[in-house]
Parts: C-alpha cells; sequence; structure tokens
C-alpha cells in the first residue's frame, strides 16, 4: 500500500510540475452541479438534498462545463486534477469513481494539444519505446479494413461488422457499428509500447467539437491509446472546442432527444454553462485522461482495481 500511494504521490507531483513550467494554473470546481451530464453514453449519479427542499444535485462525470465558464470569465490556460462519477462503469479497466486530469489551453489547435499531450505522457510513461504515430481516423479504417468511415454506406459497415464475427444484439446505428470496429479490429492493430493518436472523427461523433471546413467535413477531435500486450488501453480524448453558443445548444438538446428515445433518464441542460457560452468561450483546446488508467500503464498493471486504494467494491 505504501508503495502504492508513493508512486501515485509522485505522479501527481510530476503532473503539476509540468503545468507549473508552462503557466497553466490549477483549478477547482464543484462536485456537485444542479445539471447532469446529456450525452447519452453517459449516466450521471444523482444526489438528493436532506430535508424539506428535496433538490436534486448530480456528481459530475467530468469538469468541462464549469472550467470552460472560468475560461469565457478570464482565467487563461487551466488544469484540474479532480475526481468524477460515472454510474454503470464497473470492470477492469472502469470503476465509477475515478481521477480525471483535464486541461483547457487558449489559441491551441488539437495538433498543437496532441504534441502537449505526447510531451506530458512520454513524462510518466517510461515503458513507451517507440515513437508515436498520429494517424487520422480514415486512414486508420483505410488501412486494416479498407472502408471509409466518412462516406460507407450502412450495409457497406454491416458486412464489415459480419466478416469481423462480432455479435451484436438488436439493430445498431453507424456510428455504434464503427466504435464495434475500431474496438475489435482497429485498436489490436495499435504498436505495443507506443501511443497512437487518432484524430478527425466522423462529423456525427462531434460531441463538444468543432468541425472542419472541408467539403466533407470531420469533428476536430482526437483520442490517445497506448498499446499494451492486453490490447490498446484509451488514456483521453480531447477537442478543438466548440465556441459557437448556438451550436452549444443544438449538440445537448440533441443529446436529450437521443436519451429519450432509449428511454434514459431526463437530464436539465446545464443554463449556467449555455448562459456562458452566449458570452463567448475563446478559441481553445482541451482535453481529458484518466489518471488511475495512465498509473495502471505507469506501474504495468493489468487491472485498475490494483492501483485503487479502494476500488468499487469495497469503498
Amino acid at each position: 500500500m505504501r508503495q502504492l500511494i508513493e508512486q501515485k504521490a509522485q505522479m501527481l507531483h510530476d503532473i503539476r510540475a509540468f503545468f507549473y513550467e508552462r503557466d497553466v494554473l490549477e483549478v477547482e470546481t464543484p462536485a456537485l452541479s444542479q445539471a447532469g451530464n446529456t450525452d447519452p453514453s453517459i449516466e450521471s449519479f444523482q444526489v438528493d438534498a436532506p430535508g424539506e427542499s428535496g433538490e436534486q444535485r448530480y456528481l459530475h462525470t467530468s469538469a468541462e462545463y464549469p472550467m470552460k465558464r472560468m475560461l469565457v470569465a478570464g482565467s487563461g490556460d487551466i488544469y484540474q486534477i479532480c475526481k468524477v462519477w460515472r454510474a454503470g462503469e464497473l470492470g477492469y479497466r472502469h470503476n465509477p469513481e475515478f481521477t480525471m486530469l483535464e486541461w483547457y489551453r487558449l489559441g491551441f489547435t488539437y495538433h498543437q494539444l496532441m504534441q502537449e499531450v505526447e510531451t506530458l505522457l512520454l513524462s510518466v510513461l517510461p515503458l513507451i519505446q517507440s515513437t508515436s504515430r498520429f494517424v487520422s481516423y480514415q486512414q486508420l479504417f483505410l488501412e486494416v479494413l479498407g472502408i471509409d468511415p466518412h462516406i460507407a454506406s450502412y450495409s457497406e459497415l454491416q458486412l464489415c461488422m459480419n466478416s469481423a464475427q462480432i455479435d451484436v444484439v438488436g439493430e445498431l446505428d453507424s456510428d455504434a457499428i464503427l466504435d464495434l470496429l475500431m474496438t475489435h479490429c482497429i485498436e489490436p492493430s495499435f504498436a505495443e509500447n507506443s501511443l497512437t493518436f487518432v484524430y478527425d472523427y466522423p462529423a456525427t461523433q462531434k460531441a463538444l467539437a468543432e468541425l472542419s471546413d472541408d467539403e466533407l467535413p470531420v469533428a476536430q477531435r482526437f483520442e490517445v491509446y497506448l498499446g499494451t500486450k492486453e490490447g490498446a488501453v484509451e488514456l483521453g480524448n480531447g477537442y478543438q472546442e466548440l465556441t459557437d453558443a448556438e451550436e452549444n445548444v443544438e449538440v445537448l438538446r440533441s443529446d436529450l432527444e437521443k436519451r429519450k428515445a432509449r428511454g434514459m433518464a431526463d437530464i436539465p441542460l446545464d443554463n449556467h454553462f449555455l448562459s456562458a457560452m452566449q458570452q463567448g468561450l475563446p478559441k481553445c483546446a482541451g482535453v481529458a485522461i484518466g489518471l488511475d488508467r495512465l498509473l495502471m500503464c505507469q506501474l504495468n498493471k493489468k487491472n485498475l482495481q490494483e492501483i485503487i486504494s479502494f476500488a468499487w467494491t469495497v469503498a
């Protein structure tokens, strides 16, 4: 136990030193919020306040919204290390409560941020032995599966999934099939002991990322993976942050419609966040990295439960 505590403390010290050297300020934001995450792929924990008010709050799944409110208010470059919670996520690489590092860089492009992410990860992952690879989502699918994910028809995606012998229950949309092809076919191709940055995702997977100005727009976002003997480990994801206020509203409302169609819990919109976006989010890029997974990789462990002092089942 003592050794694990020391190793995690050293990693946190190194990360804070990294940002101190770059004049990026550490901030704190509330863990409990009036609004939850509208993303239909994420479920928030709800907390009922005691007493007569019966006020309901949500444990944050990310510090994104309040940190963006800080950016609007003139904070400058900022980062945060905090606990976040996501209901239903439990497995050898998931724990419902985990530690997240999130930071935002004003004036950065997402490609510049990828370079900074690489520099940070190389400083805390001594096992990395080869040059990082930066590759587009499109190029990966063409290389491994011979299809262009941006223009492939639904029937082509289904055929590809069937050829890969991926068993599914029920009907999936195109993005769900692409996700399965990524996890079952693409990720296993990532080089071991090396970082792989995948960028320019389909426009339908943009979330709160900007779209490119190309004839066929792509989402200006990225994910970073570490190749291991047990398979690729997703460490984080980043965005060229969406600055248009109305588009932010559209994305969140679209999320709520998807949640309703899937019979999921209704989530109130974060009006404080949306109000801040009306004042103008400056051009920036942001990224979030799971620090428990990062420590797991640093210590060459296979299971997240091995490096969390009190995992979900014993918390």
